[in-house]
């Protein structure tokens, strides 16, 4: 009976040090603000009240992986541009882009009718719920690859998923201004489970032809945007024109607290364009070069 006590106290002696010693760990991680904890949570681990899952507009996020914080002059002289093919697999690439497009076009009402701002946000939210995919996938083979082969990645891991992060947060954003339908949402299901496992495929058998893939998309969403720009300048999408950009998108762009929708794209459209150069100078690499875009200047 004394052991049994002893045995007991002696368990209850342990738990008690090993939470005062993760509450010691938790209250140098909110000193020295590091990691995931920036926000002062001075409460035990088990105690979740200061925590409001229900309305979540409010809180100010840690973006770990950086991202281009854009200036006026470089927002303005964003140009389309295009990569001329220099092969023959680069030819059928752009061929297959420009197939999809004028599918997706027809498909999303823009090659007969009018063209208002529910097209525009359909076309927006699909599309960027595709995009996410190619930087996760390339990011997750290389990452995995690094493990197996136990090297270094020489600087394209973290790239890969800032794109992916970074498409993603164009999602979010504009999911703030308008919310799918549950057919819609029925359908980006489907759509990204035949991508994500096609590209994944693919970027195992060929990863310089797939980057010049989503560098031709990327043009094509560079051609997109531009022409969502114009048409709100035309006074075309009246919806558009005093808008508020969603206090997410301030925040993760640093835009200023006025900003509205149109300066929305145009920051979407630059990191687009930033996607344009990544993917197609990837692509003209070898997958153990360098990658110039993860040297820090």
């Amino acid at each position: 009976m004394i052991r049994y006590i002893l045995s007991k106290q002696n368990i209850l002696s342990r738990q008690n040090i090993l939470k005062k010693s993760c509450q010691y760990l938790l209250d140098i991680n909110i000193n020295n603000k590091c990691g995931i904890h920036y926000k002062d949570y001075k409460d035990n681990i088990d105690n979740k009240d200061n925590i409001d899952n229900k309305d979540n507009k409010d809180i100010e996020w840690s973006h770990s992986y950086e991202h281009p914080i854009w200036t006026v002059d470089q927002l303005k002289n964003i140009k389309i541009t295009h990569y001329q093919p220099k092969c023959i697999s680069d030819k059928i690439t752009l061929k297959l882009v420009k197939i999809m497009r004028y599918l997706f076009d027809s498909l999303a009402g823009f090659k007969a009718g009018i063209v208002d701002e529910n097209k525009y946000l359909n076309r927006i939210i699909f599309l960027e719920t595709i995009a996410g995919v190619p930087g996760m996938v390339a990011g997750m083979v290389r990452h995995l690859d690094s493990l197996r082969t136990m090297k270094k990645d020489n600087g394209w891991i973290n790239v890969l998923l800032e794109e992916a992060t970074n498409e993603r947060m164009h999602l979010l954003s504009f999911l703030e201004i308008k919310k799918p339908s549950l057919l819609f949402r029925c359908f980006v299901i489907i759509c990204q489970g035949v991508f994500f496992n096609s590209f994944f495929l693919l970027y195992l058998i060929n990863p310089k032809q797939c980057h010049r893939f989503v560098g031709y998309i990327e043009e094509e969403a560079v051609k997109t945007y531009t022409h969502l720009l114009q048409d709100i300048e035309d006074n075309k999408l009246p919806m558009f024109t005093h808008l508020k950009a969603p206090l997410l998108a301030i925040d993760y762009w640093k835009l200023s607290k006025d900003a509205t929708f149109k300066d929305l794209i145009l920051v979407v459209r630059a990191d687009e364009a930033n996607h344009r150069i990544v993917n197609h100078t990837l692509a003209n690499l070898k997958s153990s070069d360098i990658n110039p875009f993860s040297i820090k200047k």
